[in-house]
This record gives C-alpha cells, sequence and structure tokens, in this order.
C-alpha cells in the first residue's frame, strides 16, 4: 500500500498492521489487511466514530471492513460497529448474549463516562452484536494472511478476545487485557482471579518477541505484559 498510515492518525505496525488511538479515552483500534479481506479490531465509542474510522479504514486500504473482531462489551469498544454494515462480527462467546441483555448498562456507562446521552442512545440503538461466537481460537484467512482470534479471558471482563497476527514482527492486540496509559481497569463485570492467567495466555500466543497492543495506551513488550501480569497477581491476590 502506497498510502503513509501515519497521514491518517494510524499507527503503523507491521507490514498492512497498524492501529489507531482515539480520542477521549485513548482506546485502540487495530486494522489487518490482507488480499481478499480486511478486518478492523474494535470500532470505537460512538456511530461517529465508527463511520470516521470506517473512512480512513477504506483511504488506507482501498476496500471495505468485511471483518471486526470486539475484544469485550465496554461502550468504548462497540459502539462503532453499527458504522460496519456488511462486516462480519466476532466476540467471545457470550457477549452476543451480554451485549442483548445489557443495552441500558451499555449506555448508562457511556453517558456517565461523557457521550453525549442523545449520540450514546443512537449507537445503542442501532447496536450490532456478534453474530460469530469464538469459543477457543478461530484462525481467520484474510487473503495471503492468516490471523487468529483467541479467547483468552475472562480477566478484564467476562468476555476477552485477543487478536494474535503472524508475521516477520508478530503482533497481539489484547484489548482492555493489558493498558498502558494507566492502571488496569477492574469494574463490576472483571474477574480479577483469572486476569493473570488471561495474560500468561497472551504471553504463550505471542512469545517473547512479539509487538503487545494494549486496550489503551503505547504499544508495549512481553516484559511490560508480564510486569503487568505480575502486579494484578499481587493487587488481587
Amino acid at each position: 500500500m502506497n498510502v503513509r498510515w501515519e497521514e491518517h492518525g494510524w499507527e503503523r505496525i507491521a507490514p498492512g498492521v497498524g492501529r489507531r488511538r482515539l480520542p477521549g479515552w485513548d482506546a485502540t483500534v487495530g486494522l489487518v489487511v490482507g488480499e481478499d479481506a480486511v478486518l478492523l479490531f474494535d470500532t470505537g465509542s460512538t456511530l461517529r466514530e465508527g463511520a470516521e474510522i470506517r473512512a480512513q479504514a477504506q483511504s488506507l486500504c482501498g476496500r471495505r471492513v468485511t471483518h471486526i473482531a470486539l475484544s469485550h462489551a465496554h461502550f468504548d469498544h462497540v459502539l462503532g460497529t453499527a458504522a460496519f454494515s456488511g462486516a462480519r462480527v466476532y466476540g467471545a462467546v457470550g457477549l452476543r448474549e451480554l451485549l442483548l441483555r445489557e443495552r441500558e448498562s451499555v449506555l448508562a456507562s457511556a453517558v456517565r463516562h461523557g457521550v453525549p446521552a442523545p449520540e450514546a442512545a443512537s449507537a445503542v440503538d442501532a447496536l450490532v452484536v456478534p453474530r460469530h461466537p469464538v469459543t477457543g481460537e478461530w484462525t481467520l484467512d484474510l487473503g495471503g494472511r492468516q490471523v487468529l482470534l483467541a479467547n483468552v479471558g475472562p480477566g478484564h471482563s467476562g468476555h476477552d478476545l485477543a487478536l494474535f497476527v503472524p508475521g516477520g514482527r508478530e503482533v497481539v492486540f489484547c484489548g482492555d487485557l493489558v493498558e498502558e496509559s494507566g492502571e488496569p481497569q477492574a469494574g463490576d463485570d472483571a474477574v480479577p482471579a483469572r486476569w493473570p492467567a488471561a495474560l500468561d495466555r497472551l504471553l504463550a500466543l505471542g512469545g517473547e518477541d512479539a509487538v503487545y497492543v494494549p486496550g489503551h495506551g503505547a504499544v508495549v513488550d512481553a516484559a511490560f505484559v508480564r510486569a503487568q501480569r505480575d502486579a494484578l497477581a499481587a493487587r488481587f491476590g
């Protein structure tokens, strides 16, 4: 691709792999480009943000996003999904049912964190939930490259999904299981006792030389993930 990712506000991590740190909550969205398909990891916090991501992704790739993987159910990672008409949406098993059941909670969380109420309500009303549940691991062929979706949770939430992108520089999109720009957040839906084990699974997935992309903050290495794992184990006993 000849387009420079940085010109669109994206960070290029590896060939055909990049991410953007969104304003507001510093949430990450990831993009993986294959010869036949384009995968987006998380979709932003509003329909407006999702539409902006869609337009940028199309400028970068020259075609539309065809696959979406949702890392977990929190509003800043899922409420832009409806902007991607026709995309196949994946999530950890149980995420679909949770989002359908907890629409009002997702709406309340978005408003509580500063999303204007009408904008939050529009996104929740249009919310697209996963139709492709990932129980263990699911390999997707994007054309010329394969990626792996891995249900590694629970931990930060009850339904944590990671994305592993093989290559010369292997990349792991961690969702909010890993955070760099602040302390890992453990809300009411966190499963603290199992969070360290989820990070162990991330490390086993990527190995020592992979680039790890947190849900919030700068990219990190395996040593950072391991240190955060140990801190969480100490914090939650």
